[in-house]
């Protein structure tokens, strides 16, 4: 393919996802529903004008990063800290519940089998997918709708942090099942030293970011500063810790949330974000669904595996969050707000399929899990909070 085509790609893809976000703004849905659409009708699936590439890939990748970089940088820090305990209770019950809800599910399918049997380990991992937690679109939902820094945005995003740190733990030590290198004791040491890491080098930078912003307020060497803090700790967070790059780059926002001009960095980001990295990002969701090799039998347990996928994660985190004296209708908004899969059930998926525990087949399944949680989350919580509106009216 010539290097100029990704071009006609680009342009698809920002054309056509606006035009779907400005057609669910219209209906009064977030407009990361529409580019979601958007990217499922120009994809393989429907019109076939754009086929997902490793660019593409990347790009969206970029765009999700910063995504989280600016939901870090606008994090009320002290409130993040008020909800650090019940965020924990949230996430690790967002991550048992789901894990033996989605192991259950293959074997009621696919049969019951003892620990050791070859297909444990598959239904294990299929429960491994479901922990996942892709808070970037509950992200995008709750800054259109303007929670993001409330007290149910802020215990979303530090659950879902905590999500991804358990769930790095759990895929470690399910893929040791067969014979991987990794030991759960070296995956336990790298999580510890990254926040360790982060603390330090946290402490260090938000100084010396907190005296550049002094000598040169609003300038704008600082976003270009933070940009590069951002994707350094990205890069670090993945390379040698093992975290998610997404993960390094909410705790770069995180340390720079605090200096004077955290605000004028977001606006900046946001820009490149909705100009370009963020239609792609939630276009190449929709990209990448093909439905073509669906047969009767892994539709069947498609739907099944996107119910008991969206079920057990809103049960599981609402309870606890209702456990931890949220009301009913803040509670529910937490468990929905931690039901989205994205870019991290994908990553599951494919370390899964590079390491033979899982069929390609179930990742079709993966994929409209993916969708139905990305378009039913933003409409859900949008619900939910015009309810909360109307009964404060």
């Amino acid at each position: 393919m010539e290097a100029y085509t990704i071009f006609k790609s680009l342009a698809i893809i920002i054309i056509v996802a606006k035009i779907f976000g400005i057609i669910a703004r219209k209906v009064k849905a977030p407009q990361v529903v529409g580019e979601i659409i958007a990217g499922l009708i120009i994809g393989p699936s429907l019109l076939g004008l754009v086929e997902p590439t490793p660019f593409l890939a990347q790009m969206a990748e970029i765009g999700v990063v910063l995504l989280m970089f600016s939901a870090g940088l606008g994090t009320d820090l002290k409130e993040l800290m008020k909800t650090g305990p019940v965020a924990l209770l949230i996430a690790c019950a967002g991550v048992f519940v789901p894990l033996v809800g989605g192991c259950i599910l293959h074997m009621c399918f696919y049969g019951f089998v003892p620990l050791g049997h070859p297909n444990f380990a598959t239904s294990l991992f299929i429960g491994v997918i479901m922990t996942a937690t892709s808070v970037s679109i509950t992200v995008e939902a709750l800054k259109e709708l303007g929670y993001l820094k409330s007290k149910v945005g802020t215990t979303i995003l530090a659950a879902a942090i905590i999500d991804d740190v358990i769930g790095i733990i759990v895929l470690t030590f399910v893929i040791g099942m067969r014979g991987s290198s990794s030991s759960i004791g070296g995956v336990l040491l790298k999580t510890i030293l990254f926040f360790v890491f982060s603390l330090l080098v946290g402490m260090a930078s938000y100084q010396v970011f907190k005296k550049v912003d002094k000598r040169w307020p609003h300038t704008r060497r600082i976003p270009i500063a933070g940009l590069a803090y951002c994707f350094a700790f990205a890069y670090i967070a993945e390379r040698f810790f093992g975290i998610a790059d997404i993960t390094g780059a909410y705790f770069a926002g995180i340390i720079l949330c605090s200096i004077k001009d955290s605000d004028y960095i977001a606006e900046k980001m946001d820009i490149n974000s909705y100009m370009l990295f963020g239609p792609i990002f939630f276009a190449s969701i929709g990209l990448k669904t093909d439905i073509a090799d669906f047969s009767p039998g892994i539709l069947w347990f498609s739907v099944a595996f996107v119910i008991v996928a969206l079920l057990t994660k809103v049960i599981a985190c609402g309870a606890a969050a209702k456990l931890c004296k949220f009301s009913l209708n803040d509670s529910l908004k937490v468990g929905v707000g931690m039901m989205t899969r994205g870019e991290v059930a994908l990553i599951v998926s494919q370390k899964g399929l590079s390491v033979e525990m899982l069929k390609p087949v179930y990742f079709t399944s993966v994929i409209l899990l993916i969708i139905v949680s990305s378009i039913a989350t933003p409409i859900i919580l949008k619900l939910l909070f015009a309810k909360e509106k109307k009964a404060e009216v």
